[in-house]
């Protein structure tokens, strides 16, 4: 019975679809492996020019920068949103809670202003 070889460990492990589109596993994840090797600067150049058939380089940190800067816009709008879902409900309860507070303080202090002027009116009273 014949042993099976040992293939040395992927740089990354290929995705189901990646194997299943190669047809048989051991040579799809040759490819992946060479595919994962960092590109050499003349093969980049060749693989930018590849990949814009109009013969114009891409300027991949131009194409970086417009998908982070739509993506900074989606997600600030996004937590502006949630921010406010979420702080909606807390913001009522604290407002009401601190009206509630104030209703009290008010009361005890309209209660002391009542108080005092009454006992300054029987004192003024009595001095007569």
């Amino acid at each position: 019975m014949a042993e099976p070889r040992a293939h040395p460990a992927p740089a990354r492990l290929p995705t189901l679809t990646e194997v299943m589109q190669e047809g048989r596993g051991v040579p799809a994840l040759r490819r992946v492996s060479e595919a994962a090797a960092p590109p050499v600067p003349e093969r980049a150049a060749e693989a930018a020019a590849a990949a814009d058939p109009g013969g114009t380089p891409v300027d991949e940190a131009r194409i970086v920068e417009a998908v982070l800067s739509g993506l900074q816009q989606r997600v600030d709008l996004m937590l502006e949103y949630r921010l406010r879902e979420a702080l909606a409900p807390l913001l009522a309860r604290a407002t009401d809670a601190i009206l509630q507070e104030a209703r009290v303080e008010l009361a005890h202090t309209l209660r002391d202003v009542v108080a005092r002027a009454v006992g300054q009116e029987l004192a003024r009273r009595r001095l007569r």
